[in-house]
């Protein structure tokens, strides 16, 4: 029988194949929406397609454990008594995983005392006498003795299940030196510590491949122990029991009784209806189709998805008036999605549960819908804002905002928002959008019809209404809906911004840099590109033969952190001029961006992403004007340029005073906190007099300095090594820095740590207002990301806090204004701090509207302090 024509059997460690991949892909970004975590099967799901589809074996099995305890535990209790509790987040995935294995009819095999080593081992042996070509995965190594000319291994790198090495027998003696058959050996005589099978003390692998060849065999070493000499020759005398017992539970069965024949392991047809029904459930969409096309069942998965889809409604054309009328007699809330061309509406589609209608965008069309757009008629959108701006450029407002898909999809998986319909269709009603391909000139499918697309929306809106709690559900309604109308107006307001001082300041930065760079080449007597982390590896550290910093892929980091604190421990010229070049030059590139973004009406337009943090704070993108540094008297140059606009009179700057720490002390109930803010005093001068047992009077700039970077730090989870380091002080001082302060104010040092701990029962965090994060690694085995998590789990609740506040602020403020039926306008909300417009004559009630807005946006055991600025540009209202 040639190669060619000979069978293939694949036959792979379920266990220690699902185990790595469990550890090789990050939990939280695998679990279903009912909370079932499932990345180890799917890195074993993807491993065994790629393995399947490169191999294409006839015959295939994969076996497991049946429970850690086996003929070997009874042999030697100790064996594998050395590991750890199976991590709770893995518990549960191997029935799942055996499950999907027999939708694929992939034969499963475990035996009761037997290893799943045993059953591959027993496998393989009977397959190679039959002449068959066989292959073994297995992330065992115990495995390697199974390796002959007709059984090959198939060992998973380091990183996970994603790379195999193959091992003939010749791999084998390329990489350990004896054969397959005498790998056990080496293993005997150095010990597994995986299986807690203890070696030979100070025998490691080139000691026992030495005596394996200088002997021949392990029994002719044992049998002539006393002629191996030295420390070593001792030890192995006196540990001859325990290799020999190494030897036997090492040695894997070959003649199991197995309730399966080779032939019986033929791959079979998979059931399409099964695949699909359980790796939806699992929401593996992304491998549906690879299995589809691996099986040759693409036909019959597309006929299983057809059969189960809801049929699409074909949506009416109406008159306006007709249209007008459905909508009025719609018994719950409408879905709506507007096509927008160049920001204003150019087709609008409706749709409820069972029934749809859309029409072309004409001026009858916007006269006719237009009251009912305002009125408090219940509608549900998805990624709303852009549709809120288009109606209100045509001149609409909207009311009756009930629902936001994606903000609602955002909340319940805010660590990985579903950013389009297209994703939350896929994931909460396990159906495939029609989207035309935007690249075709003439697309092959048609996109679904903006009536269509409401349909969708409203059916993702139900489905998310059925996993929001209540808590977060209000959160949705009283807060975010309410902030997006707000961002509507902000963004479609814009800021003026003057073109002549950016221009004049970035080509004094131009300058500047220029002159830097040429300082710069003096002091190490060529050119370079300062931009060249290559080039400046070699100055650095070749040339000037500075310490070298942190290791990266391409050399060592020459980032400004790094190099900052590289010019604090061994100053060089050359290193102060790089770093006044790079912040010349960054400076230069933020004006640069912002530049280009003014509009021909003089003002910058940023948008606010909702979905963009974790903790709920808004970020701005195009162009960010959150990234506008205020550090430096020279960086606060480009705030001049943000001025007061036409037809308006000046600028009010609003900003929280420290918010944070003020909800960590109304969460910790901390008296020695709350005495602070509800006395006024300076919080930091209270609490350094307190640390430091002096008088308010004594607390000395320096003191200061420590307590604030301490208690903004303790609210991030800053250890005593992170406040060292920030202070530059040694680490035992900041040490004894954190006990003076948990001393007196022990509260907070409770709240922390029950915070975490709670948060770790129940899988997540909560602000003062119900907006959740979850945290499932916080209950992960991997130790960096536990500490991660719990880090971040202490901040969430707070920073989530302040944002929840900030937003209530702005929208009161911004419907107070209206209310009042002022011109004056909220133009900018850049982290803790509100920027005003303010018309002429309306500076009185628009600052009492801010202050109270402010100031009563939440109730908590200590004020919200609230700072107003005043002036014609940004930085001059800045206080």
């Amino acid at each position: 029988m040639t190669d060619s024509a000979k069978p293939t059997l694949l036959v792979v460690d379920g266990h220690s194949l699902a185990y790595r991949a469990f550890y090789a892909l990050p939990v939280d970004n695998f679990s279903t929406k009912d909370g079932q975590h499932t990345n180890g099967i799917y890195g074993f799901l993807a491993m065994l397609i790629n393995l399947i589809k490169a191999e294409r074996p006839t015959h295939m099995a994969v076996a497991f454990d049946t429970s850690r305890q086996s003929f070997r535990t009874r042999e030697y209790p100790e064996y594998k008594a050395n590991r750890s509790e199976t991590p709770s987040e893995f518990k549960g995935q191997i029935p799942i995983l055996q499950d999907c294995l027999a939708a694929m009819s992939i034969t499963v095999i475990q035996k009761e005392d037997i290893e799943a080593d045993d059953i591959l081992a027993t496998l393989a042996t009977q397959a190679a006498e039959q002449h068959f070509d066989v292959l073994v995965c297995s992330g065992d190594r115990d495995t390697i003795q199974l390796v002959n000319d007709d059984i090959t291994l198939l060992y998973p790198n380091v990183q996970g299940v994603s790379q195999l090495k193959r091992y003939d027998r010749q791999a084998v003696i390329d990489r350990y030196g004896v054969p397959p058959e005498q790998y056990p050996d080496i293993a005997a005589l150095v010990g597994e510590t995986s299986d807690n099978l203890p070696g030979v003390p100070k025998v490691g692998e080139k000691t026992a491949v030495k005596w394996l060849n200088q002997f021949g065999s392990l029994d002719a070493l044992l049998e002539q122990a006393d002629k191996v000499t030295g420390v070593v020759g001792g030890n192995l005398r006196e540990n001859l029991d325990a290799v020999r017992r190494n030897r036997t539970l090492n040695r894997l069965l070959t003649d199991v009784d197995l309730p399966v024949a080779i032939d019986e392991l033929e791959v079979k047809p998979m059931d399409a209806q099964a695949v699909r029904d359980i790796f939806a459930r699992l929401e593996f969409k992304t491998l549906i189709p690879r299995v589809a096309e691996l099986a040759g069942i693409e036909q019959q998965m597309a006929a299983v998805a057809s059969a189960a889809a809801v049929p699409m409604p074909q949506p009416a054309e109406p008159s306006p008036t007709d249209l007008l009328a459905w909508l009025e007699a719609a018994d719950g809330p409408v879905g709506v999605t507007l096509v927008l061309e160049a920001g204003l509406p150019r087709r609008v589609g409706f749709a409820t549960a069972n029934a749809a209608a859309e029409a072309e965008w004409t001026p009858e069309v916007q006269n006719v819908l237009g009251p009912w757009f305002a009125s408090e008629a219940p509608k549900l959108f998805s990624d709303a804002k852009p549709q809120v701006k288009g109606l209100r450029r045509a001149g609409l407002t909207v009311g009756g905002l009930d629902f936001d898909t994606v903000l609602a999809g955002w909340l319940l998986r805010p660590s990985l928002p579903d950013k389009t319909l297209a994703d939350l269709v896929d994931r909460y009603l396990d159906e495939k959008l029609p989207e035309s391909d935007p690249t075709q000139l003439v697309p092959e499918t048609e996109g679904a019809t903006p009536g269509q697309l409401s349909w969708f929306t409203v059916r993702v809106a139900e489905a998310l209404r059925g996993e929001l709690p209540a808590s977060v559900e209000k959160v949705l309604t009283q807060i975010e809906l309410p902030t997006l109308l707000t961002l509507a107006d902000m963004e479609l307001a814009g800021v003026a911004v003057s073109h002549d001082t950016l221009a004049t300041f970035s080509a004094e930065l131009g300058q500047r840099a220029d002159g830097i760079a040429q300082e710069a080449f003096a002091a190490i007597g060529r050119e370079v590109n300062l931009g060249s982390p290559k080039q400046l590896q070699e100055v650095l550290f070749d040339e000037l033969q500075l310490p070298k910093t942190r290791k990266t892929k391409t050399g060592y980091s020459t980032d400004a952190a790094v190099l900052a604190d590289l010019q604090e421990t061994n100053p060089h010229p050359f290193l102060d001029l790089l770093l006044q070049h790079r912040e010349a030059t960054k400076l230069r590139q933020i004006i640069e961006s912002l530049d280009t973004s003014i509009a021909g009406d003089g003002r910058i337009r940023t948008t606010y992403v909702q979905t963009g943090s974790q903790t709920g704070r808004l970020s701005s993108t195009d162009p960010n004007l959150q990234n506008i540094p205020i550090r430096t008297e020279e960086s606060r140059r480009i705030r001049s340029a943000f001025t007061v606009g036409e037809g308006y009179e000046t600028l009010l700057t609003a900003d929280y005073s420290q918010i944070e720490m003020r909800i960590m002390a109304h969460l910790s109930e901390d008296p020695g906190l709350i005495e602070a803010f509800n006395s006024g005093e300076d919080l930091h001068r209270f609490v350094g007099a307190r640390v430091f047992s002096v008088d308010p009077a004594d607390v000395t700039p320096q003191m200061r300095t420590k307590v604030k970077a301490m208690s903004y730090g303790l609210v991030y989870g800053l250890s005593a090594f992170g406040l060292s380091k920030q202070l530059r002080i040694e680490q035992s001082e900041a040490k004894q820095l954190m006990m003076e302060y948990f001393a007196r104010f022990g509260a907070v040092r409770d709240y922390l740590r029950s915070s975490v701990e709670q948060a770790r029962i129940d899988g997540y965090t909560e602000t003062i207002f119900g907006r959740r994060r979850p945290f499932p690694d916080l209950a992960s085995p991997n130790r960096v990301l536990r500490e991660n998590a719990e880090r971040a789990a202490l901040n969430a609740p707070i920073q989530g806090s302040a944002a929840d506040i900030m937003k209530i602020a702005l929208f009161h403020i911004h419907d107070d204004f209206a209310s009042a039926e002022l011109r004056s306008r909220v133009l900018l909300q850049i982290h803790d701090e509100l920027v005003v417009e303010v018309a002429p004559g309306e500076w009185d009630a628009a600052e009492k509207i801010v202050r109270e807005r402010m100031g009563d946006a939440a109730t908590l055991s200590v004020p919200l302090d609230v700072q107003i600025g005043r002036g014609a540009d940004w930085n001059e209202a800045g206080h």
